[in-house]
């Protein structure tokens, strides 16, 4: 397929109309950097008058059409635009507004056979080109989307359909396109799409991947349908989301109920009100399942699914949710009929010629989460009583199904947002090892788990990995991982050894199951904190390799000749369990091995046998590749071929080696005139490294570490220059194990001020105690000199 040129214009704004966000790509269309309209009114870059856009985006989520821009030269630009509403945690919302600028106006076609296969295809079908580019949409995707190929074409998922399912499925998406595989994801794309969605790459005649088709399975015929009222269960009692809920009701009650139906739900539920009240203003609705769907576009089909549909306060809708009790309408009524022949929205019931309109609130818990609407056509008798029974009792079912999707949906959002913010946002600069990481949620429904990775810099330019899981899933699960990824880097700090390290670890899972347990005997975590957890220290000067671990998989070793292995590190008990030893063990690494951490949920697919994934894995990590990035992306392309049922975390690190050229160290006597010779050695140093202005800050530092390692220590004394990238480390290491500690002296003490010297030179300063004695280092930039 013909590669296009083709490129994203994208923008963010906030709820006042002020721009926030300004791409590259919004920088070609429009020739404004983004210090030129970044915090400006975005009403400012329009052609036309900002009233009919601000009208246009009220009460919607999401809308598309072509908006006149002016050019930073003066020049108008009629663009076609996709915006969505995006609702952060807090609250806050914003405007994602993007445009697809393409060199090619029409996507080719194929023959017309293959044509009328794409285009009428009862399975939703799109196509990407090798740039994960929309060029193709076939009706039934259109429909499910409710957003013509027009707005999409040029547009990658993510921004078409913004959200988790949208991201996962565009990562599944590029793993096809790189692997020649076909890949699956779990997560729905709409409220009107099923799941699967398959990803199958395109190729030649040369067996080359040039495009990738995405194809998904659209949701089951509901059994509901097809059972007598008194055996029919609470409609979406097992469905996933509210839209499915919704859904099924219409396949319980048309036709056999009604000949036509419709469900508008609202973003957040609204206390029921009593009497004949009245909504003062528009009432603003979701559509979340309309049956059966009418042929064609436009005013016959009024708003589909997944759009807003604005209720006038005198219609039937709003008023309905202002009584909160069921009402029937005759359409041939002047005022209903005036409604439903000026509202777009109301298009499906002049298309299917409604004349009874029965509309029936859906009540539940937590208050009336919107309306659903019954039609009849001329040909069977108007609803009687025995139909408003059987109305209630449906959307009663189904309100219960809406209100458990929706509490499920909040839940979910809520951890997965609290995992999210406790992992780490940015991978930290070190010199001592290449590293990348991944970590992919759970596309169960018991929601995210407690998986966790970490990378800590310590001192001496060594560098701590760490991966753990916590059993279980949810708030809870994620709220103790990041209690316990908080404990793990405070213990880092303090330079614990990895046994060490874990054996604490250990007293804290104890402490807190002893806390949720007392404070509520009854509940599931009295029970214990069940978490496992590696811990791996690696030192660049050394070349080794010091870890731990308890209860969790040991990690695997890719040495540079190409042998995979596991490292030999005793498993340890989980941790939760109290009074059990841990052990580290110590290993000599090549320059170039690769070491991969992972949780158990990468080796627990459904779909394979653990010794099948083990092999699949060494193979994945051992195979070559051009980054890290890469291998991490093959891994899970080899090992899931869907959405993982448990949490994965990921983290892959090449070692680097500071070599000889970078180090200096030195033996020192326990004797005052050591300290100028001292000061004699570092002075050279730097001179040979080119670093002439950090040697006066270096040498105080020195002094004063060396006079108390001769006053305080035991020998041997050594001391030790380390120079990676833009960082100096000095450390002093002697034989006693009292740790220094700083203090302020007082107006006639002769002495005290060492260390607060030092910490004033320094940018870090700290100790770390060895299996005899310590070291005692300060680490300055260099980039500040």
């Amino acid at each position: 397929m013909e590669r296009q040129s083709t490129y994203t214009a994208t923008a963010t704004i906030d709820e006042h109309g002020i721009l926030t966000g300004w791409s590259d790509g919004a920088r070609r269309l429009l020739g404004y950097d983004s210090s030129a309209v970044v915090g400006r009114p975005a009403s400012t870059l329009l052609a036309g008058d900002a009233t009919a856009a601000r009208r246009a985006l009220a009460g919607r989520d999401r809308w598309n059409g072509t908006v006149p821009l002016r050019h930073q030269d003066g020049r108008r630009l009629e663009r076609g635009v996709l915006a969505h509403r995006r609702t952060s945690g807090s609250g806050a919302g914003d405007w994602l507004v993007v445009s697809a600028v393409t060199a090619r106006a029409q996507p080719p076609r194929g023959e017309p056979l293959e044509e009328w296969t794409f285009l009428q295809s009862p399975f939703p079908l799109a196509i990407f080109d090798a740039d994960l580019r929309l060029v193709r949409a076939n009706r039934r995707l259109e429909h499910a989307l409710a957003l013509p190929e027009a707005a999409m074409r040029g547009l990658c998922l993510a921004h078409i359909v913004p959200g988790a399912g949208g991201e996962e499925a565009d990562r599944s998406m590029r793993r096809a396109l790189e692997s020649g595989r076909p890949q699956e994801t779990g997560d729905r794309l709409g409220p009107d799409l099923g799941r699967p969605t398959v990803l199958t790459p395109l190729k030649d005649a040369d067996g080359r991947v040039r495009a990738v088709c995405l194809s998904v399975q659209p949701p089951p015929d509901s059994v509901l349908a097809r059972r007598p009222a008194d055996e029919t269960g609470p409609p979406g009692a097992t469905a996933a989301d509210q839209a499915r809920a919704a859904q099924e009701l219409g396949e319980v009650t048309v036709p056999r109920l009604a000949d036509v139906m419709a469900v508008d739900l609202l973003d957040s539920p609204r206390p029921g009100t009593e009497g004949g009240g009245r909504t003062p203003d528009p009432v603003v609705l979701r559509r979340a399942a309309l049956r059966p769907v009418p042929d064609g576009d436009g005013p016959a089909r009024g708003a589909a699914v997944g759009e807003v549909v604005v209720c006038p306060a005198e219609s039937p809708a709003a008023r309905c949710l202002a009584v909160s009790r069921p009402l029937l309408y005759d359409t041939a009524e002047p005022a209903v009929a005036e409604w439903a022949a000026l509202d777009p929205y109301a298009g499906w019931l002049r298309a299917s010629g409604t004349r009874s309109l029965l509309v029936v609130p859906l009540l539940a818990e937590g208050g009336t989460l919107g309306v659903a609407l019954f039609g009849r056509s001329p040909g069977r008798p108007p609803f009687g009583p025995e139909d408003l029974r059987l109305a209630e009792e449906f959307t009663a079912k189904a309100a219960v199904g809406i209100e458990r999707a929706r509490g499920h949906a909040r839940t979910r959002t809520t951890a997965m947002a609290l995992q999210r913010s406790l992992l780490p946002q940015a991978l930290p600069e070190q010199a001592a090892l290449e590293i990348a990481a991944r970590y992919l949620p759970s596309a169960s429904r018991a929601g995210v788990g407690g998986d966790w990775f970490d990378v800590i810099p310590l001192s001496g330019a060594r560098v701590a990995l760490v991966v753990g899981d916590v059993v279980g899933h949810g708030i809870r699960a994620s709220a103790t991982m990041g209690r316990l990824r908080t404990a793990v880097r405070t213990l880092a700090d303090v330079d614990l050894p990895a046994d060490e390290l874990l054996t604490h670890l250990d007293d804290l899972v104890l402490r807190l199951a002893a806390d949720e347990g007392s404070a509520d005997p009854a509940a599931e975590t009295a029970g214990g904190i069940g978490a496992t957890c590696l811990y791996a220290v690696y030192d660049p000067v050394s070349r080794r390799c010091t870890a731990a671990r308890a209860g969790h998989p040991p990690p695997a070793l890719v040495t540079p000749d190409g042998t995979v292995r596991f490292l030999d590190v005793p498993a340890g008990p989980p941790l939760g369990l109290g009074g059990l030893p841990f052990e580290a063990v110590d290993t000599a690494l090549p320059e170039g091995s690769l070491l991969a951490l992972y949780t158990d949920g990468l080796l627990e697919a459904r779909d394979h046998d653990i010794d099948e994934a083990l092999a699949t894995m060494f193979a994945a990590l051992a195979g070559p590749a051009e980054s890290l990035e890469a291998v991490c992306d093959r891994v899970l392309t080899e090992l899931l071929g869907h959405r993982p049922d448990d949490d994965i975390a990921l983290l892959v690190a090449r070692t680097r080696v500071l070599h000889e050229d970078r180090v200096a160290h030195w033996e020192l006597d326990k004797e005052p005139t050591v300290v100028s010779r001292a000061r004699r050695y570092i002075d050279e140093q730097l001179s040979a490294w080119g670093l002439d202005e950090a040697a006066f800050t270096t040498e105080l530092m020195v002094s004063e570490l060396v006079t108390n390692a001769i006053r305080y220590g035991r020998p041997p004394i050594r001391l030790r220059l380390i120079h990676h990238d833009a960082t100096l480390i000095c450390e002093i290491y002697d034989a006693s194990g009292s740790t220094p500690h700083m203090r302020r002296a007082r107006i006639f003490d002769e002495g005290g001020r060492g260390l607060l010297l030092v910490a004033q030179l320094a940018e870090r300063w700290g100790t770390r105690h060895e299996r005899i004695g310590k070291t005692v280092w300060a680490e300055q930039s260099l980039t500040a000199l």
